[in-house]
């Protein structure tokens, strides 16, 4: 690391600051190597400003339900230890469309399916489209089955 070039490079604190995260933050997605850093000769962390714009996919990506892994999965994609071009992140970009895509169609038919659901109680394998498949009591009889539950635990605890 330079001299003259220190205003490229972000200590940890600039870091978290201008992306909007933590230094916890910062850290832990260095350790699951969604960003870099160098070091000092005092052993002090410093980040390429580009690192902003990777912390802020990192987010935006987070808010529509991309996990980690798949976020790091996609940034392996891109030039390693380099500032990605403009065609990198688009490249990156159109791999999470059809993901969204997918799960934008699965949330609307969810909101479709809700005003059905609410309230029936069925909660069956073969008779919810929600599909709660933890239903042990769908094969007994359709409707709630919250009062019998309650019963057979103050049963068995008592």
């Amino acid at each position: 690391m330079k001299q003259e070039s220190s205003e490229v490079w972000l200590t940890i604190g600039e870091l978290a600051k201008r992306s909007g995260v933590s230094v916890a933050t910062i850290r832990f997605y260095e350790e699951k190597d969604l960003i870099w850093s160098t070091r000092t000769a005092g052993n002090q962390r410093r980040y390429q400003r580009a690192m902003l714009r990777r912390i802020a996919i990192v987010k935006a990506a987070q808010q529509v339900g991309i996990s980690l892994k798949q976020i790091k999965e996609t940034l392996s994609t891109l030039p390693k230890q380099q500032v990605a071009t403009k065609k990198d992140w688009q490249i990156m970009s159109q791999q999470w469309q059809g993901q969204l895509d997918q799960q934008i169609m699965m949330l609307l038919q969810l909101r479709q399916q809700l005003d059905q659901c609410i309230g029936c109680g069925c909660l069956s394998l073969e008779q919810c489209p929600l599909r709660n498949p933890d239903d042990c009591l769908a094969e007994k009889a359709m409707g709630a089955h919250f009062q019998e539950i309650l019963f057979l635990l103050n049963q068995k605890n008592e």
